[in-house]
Formats: C-alpha cells, sequence, structure tokens
C-alpha cells in the first residue's frame, strides 16, 4: 500500500520553511520558490498546497499563532491550578517578545505579515481580527483582575490593555540589540508591579 501522505504535516513543514526564510534572510527573500528550496521541496510542490504567496503567509502566520498559543498553554499549566493574574499576564507577554529561539522566530513572522498587511486588504483584515482578538483576551484579564481586587479599581481597563501592549514594542529594541533582554524583563516586571500595586495599600 503506497503510504498515505499528510496533508496538514506537508502544510505546517513549508510554514516552518516559511519562517526560517523571514528569520535567516528577510522579508525580501520571502518568495514561493525561495521557500519551497528550504523547506526541501520542489516548486510546483508548494503550488500543490498553497495557490499563492499570499496564502501561504496567512497560513504560517495563523500557524505560528498555535505555535504561540501552545507555548502560552503550556505555561499556564506549569503555574499550577489559579494563577495569579500578574503572572498570567506576564506569561503572555513575554510569549509576544523575542527573548527565545521559538518566539524570535514568531516575532520576525508577525513583522511580515504586518508588511503585507499594509498593501493587502485580505491579509490586513484577517490580521487586524486576529491582534483585536488578543487585545481583547489581554483586556478581559485585567478587567477580571480589577473585579477580583488585585488592581485598583480607580484604573482605566482599556488604558491599561493599551498600555501593557505597548511593551510588545521592546521587540525592535531587542532584534537590533538596543536593550538587553534581562532589562527589559526588568522593565515588564516593574510596570506589572505598579499595575498589581493597589493604593489602599500604601
Amino acid at each position: 500500500m503506497p503510504k498515505q501522505v499528510d496533508h496538514r504535516e506537508r502544510r505546517e513543514a513549508i510554514a516552518r520553511a516559511l519562517w526560517r526564510v523571514v528569520e535567516q534572510r528577510g522579508v525580501r527573500h520571502l518568495t514561493v520558490r525561495e521557500v519551497a528550496r528550504e523547506a526541501g521541496f520542489s516548486h510546483g510542490h508548494v503550488q500543490h498546497y498553497f495557490a499563492s504567496r499570499e496564502e501561504m503567509l496567512s497560513f504560517a502566520m495563523d500557524f505560528a499563532s498555535e505555535q504561540t498559543a501552545l507555548r502560552v498553554a503550556q505555561g499556564l499549566r506549569e503555574l499550577g491550578d489559579a494563577p495569579h493574574p500578574r503572572a498570567v499576564l506576564r506569561l503572555m507577554l513575554t510569549e509576544m517578545l523575542p527573548l527565545h529561539t521559538d518566539a524570535r522566530a514568531t516575532s520576525r513572522m508577525t513583522a511580515a505579515y504586518v508588511l503585507e498587511a499594509l498593501h493587502d486588504k485580505e491579509i490586513h483584515a484577517r490580521a487586524r481580527d486576529s491582534l483585536a482578538q488578543g487585545h481583547g483576551l489581554v483586556e478581559k484579564l485585567v478587567r477580571q483582575a480589577i473585579a477580583d481586587g488585585h488592581i485598583d479599581p480607580g484604573r482605566d481597563p482599556v488604558t491599561e490593555t493599551n498600555l501593557l501592549l505597548a511593551l510588545t514594542g521592546f521587540t525592535t529594541f531587542l532584534e537590533l540589540d538596543v536593550i538587553e533582554p534581562r532589562d527589559v524583563l526588568t522593565a515588564v516586571d516593574a510596570y506589572l508591579d505598579r499595575l498589581f500595586t493597589r493604593s489602599d495599600e500604601g
């Protein structure tokens, strides 16, 4: 019997090859031909799974998001039952920053996707929806932390969510070696400490 091809596995292999092209050689090399070469497949083989560069890029971004979610889920399991919201937010923020190999690949993939989204309406809509979903999740955690008394009730949850997500702006400074990872983590921890210090606690 001929071996059955796992199409999802092939698509994921192509997506990982795309990540490597972006991470190692930059967005300007992001072509179907370059990705096929990196994956060890023929140009036609890749086109069998993805009709266009845009379709391939969108799948690779969705797959990157899935992998980030899996890392966050693993981190949450390691935090144990009913983790403190500060620890949850810290985990989510640090996984959005290029602080280790997998997160760095995902971060560079995201940067490539955003650049593409600026000139493609369909990709723009997909990227916007994905970011809005992430924003909503963080805001939900902040609102719950306020309701549970972990954060001062006088703080505005929308503003605090925006400020938390602004910390992901450290990505550029990390990628260009302006700030050391330890200094970024110090800044993240300092901000979270301030956020979770209630005014009635002195």
